[in-house]
């Protein structure tokens, strides 16, 4: 089949959900623009499935024009009924680095008890670079689900404010070696004598990744 805005458009304006969804999927076909223009009515799709396709994909189209993407991913992030919805846009105004939405975004991430929404806006907050999210990433460091406390590690490392050294380091004896490989890979940005003796023992770390992605890192220094 030849992929084209009319061929799209037909699969869009379907009544069957699974013609809608495999519309959306056919958009990384077509000329940016033009894809852009056809998803935005998908974002508020009556289909859940079709919704999360949609939003997925605002994180290579957005930035077709910013201040709408951003109005519509407000407006998921919010007001979608459905957590791996609003985890999407969660995931896409970090990828876009739209701090606007940090107030909301933070917000969310207190009152929802949804563990992957929250797991998304914490992985987000790192990509997003927005300073104000260090008391946040600090307080998910406390988290009882485990990949909101990785997802908050690496946060830190890539917001890279000095003041996460002394959270991180302890987590390089976690137990779990993957928790390790992350903090090794956190620490990367930090030059200081804590972070440098944080990653020469994960230099000697028994699991072969560790110890490498800490070597990897004390030569970046």
């Amino acid at each position: 089949m030849t992929v084209s805005r009319e061929s799209v458009q037909q699969l869009l304006n379907s009544e069957d959900f699974g013609n809608r969804l495999s519309g959306v999927n056919l958009l990384r076909q077509l000329e940016p623009s033009i894809a852009y223009e056809l998803v935005q009515p998908i974002v508020t799709d009556a289909n859940a499935r079709v919704r999360y396709a949609a939003v997925s994909q605002l994180d290579t189209l957005g930035d077709q024009d910013l201040s709408l993407t951003l109005r519509m991913l407000r407006d998921r992030l919010l007001n979608d009924s459905e957590p791996d919805v609003q985890a999407a846009a969660a995931d896409a105004l970090g990828a876009l680095k739209m701090t606007e939405a940090f107030d909301e975004m933070q917000q969310l991430y207190h009152q929802s008890s949804e563990w992957l929404l929250q797991f998304s806006i914490v992985a987000a907050l790192g990509e997003l670079g927005e300073s104000r999210a260090f008391p946040l990433l600090e307080e998910a460091l406390s988290s009882e689900t485990s990949l909101i406390q990785t997802a908050a590690i690496s946060s830190l490392g890539e917001l890279g404010d000095p003041r996460a050294v002394p959270l991180l380091v302890p987590f390089a004896t976690d137990p779990d070696w993957q928790v390790r490989y992350r903090v090794a890979q956190a620490l990367k940005p930090f030059d200081s004598s804590e972070a440098r003796a944080a990653l020469e023992a994960l230099a000697n770390d028994s699991v072969e990744q560790v110890a490498q992605e800490a070597k990897r890192n004390l030569e970046s220094f």
